[in-house]
């Protein structure tokens, strides 16, 4: 069996080992439930062996907006305004296709200001991960309500929440989104699962994770405590994602438990969904969020999925190669072409 000093130097499908998607020293508090999200991240891009120089990594404002520095050092990175995450991110998706692109934003800089960029992402099917460390307060303005907490939930000081919070996943799932997730930064192995899940999939992986703010929102009374997720969180399934590049082909009856040895020696084991949940059902994914919302529980899980949504690159026809590498001469025709469409339209 490897050590842990093994599996660190193990390398991946493209010869590289843990240590090169690692980043900066996190300057985070101590304990904090986004740490874990990016050690989360860093383990997901090392398993699915994704080339480090392709990987763009863009944030807004916020607690959370610190994250990229801690992760992939030799990838693309942008920190931007407050809010304007979506905005750069659909740029970059754009401007070269053969990048992968991850934002991490919050509950205050995607539910707050940055909401209607939010939502027209979603809707555009914009090809790239976009995690939300959600703790349901602005842990860097010292903790006040954001728009995800729960109503009835408490603040350290005792102040109560009055107002309905934005459920960023029943949102995503009514505007259309092709991948929608949640996860719980005190479930490693499923938020793994549910990232190497994210990075195969083609258009927008939304995954909003509970991360527990240890300073201001981890006490009796916080619904984004590590102690109330553990208690409440309600898994739709067991994730397990096999990557394309290794496909071990089982046959299980229902209740069996299976091992199967994967790639780099680990072993994952695999069980049947008990539950009749199926996540290509919209209506039901977002039926089931309503009914865990009124028995006070935390749906985990990929809620919902759709392979078959075209990306926004494939619909504005792009072509495959990107346009970072087209030619001037392409991207800015003469002018005689312009004097030609304006010709036609003359004519008509």
């Amino acid at each position: 069996m490897a050590t842990g000093t093994d599996k660190k130097l193990q390398e991946n499908r493209i010869g590289l080992t843990i240590a090169d998607y690692k980043g900066g020293k996190s300057t985070l508090c101590g304990g904090c439930g986004h740490d874990v999200i990016t050690n989360a991240i860093i383990r997901a891009f090392h398993e699915m062996g994704v080339e480090p120089g392709r990987v763009a990594k863009l944030s807004g404002i916020g607690c959370s907006s610190k994250t990229p520095t801690y992760f992939i050092d030799r990838a693309h990175g942008f920190n931007g305004v407050h809010g304007r995450m979506p905005a750069m991110a659909t740029g970059a998706a754009v401007a070269n296709c053969d990048l992968r692109v991850i934002g991490i934003s919050g509950d205050g800089d995607t539910a707050s200001i940055g909401m209607g960029q939010f939502v027209h992402l979603l809707r555009r099917n914009v090809p790239m991960i976009y995690i939300v460390e959600n703790n349901g307060v602005y842990g860097l303005t010292k903790g006040q309500f954001s728009a995800t907490a729960d109503l009835g939930s408490k603040l350290k000081t005792g102040i109560v929440n009055e107002l309905p919070p934005v459920d960023l996943c029943g949102l995503a799932i009514e505007l259309g989104a092709s991948f929608v997730a949640r996860s719980f930064a005190g479930d490693v192995k499923q938020l793994v699962g549910i990232l190497e899940a994210a990075i195969a999939h083609r258009g927008t992986a939304l995954l909003d994770v509970i991360s527990p703010c240890v300073t201001f929102n981890n006490h009796p009374g916080s619904t984004k405590s590590y102690d109330y997720a553990k208690d409440h969180e309600a898994p739709v399934h067991q994730i397990e994602f096999v990557p394309f590049f290794d496909h071990p082909m089982v046959e299980q009856e229902p209740g069996q438990v299976r091992e199967v040895q994967m790639y780099d020696g680990s072993v994952v084991r695999f069980r049947p969904v008990e539950e009749d949940y199926d996540p290509r059902d919209r209506h039901g994914a977002w039926h089931h969020l309503k009914e865990a919302a009124v028995r006070s529980e935390i749906l985990t899980g990929i809620l919902y999925v759709d392979e078959r949504k075209p990306d926004f690159l494939k619909l504005l026809d792009l072509g495959p190669e990107p346009l970072v590498h087209v030619g001037a001469d392409k991207l800015r025709p003469p002018r005689s072409a312009l004097d030609a469409v304006n010709a036609s339209l003359m004519e008509g």
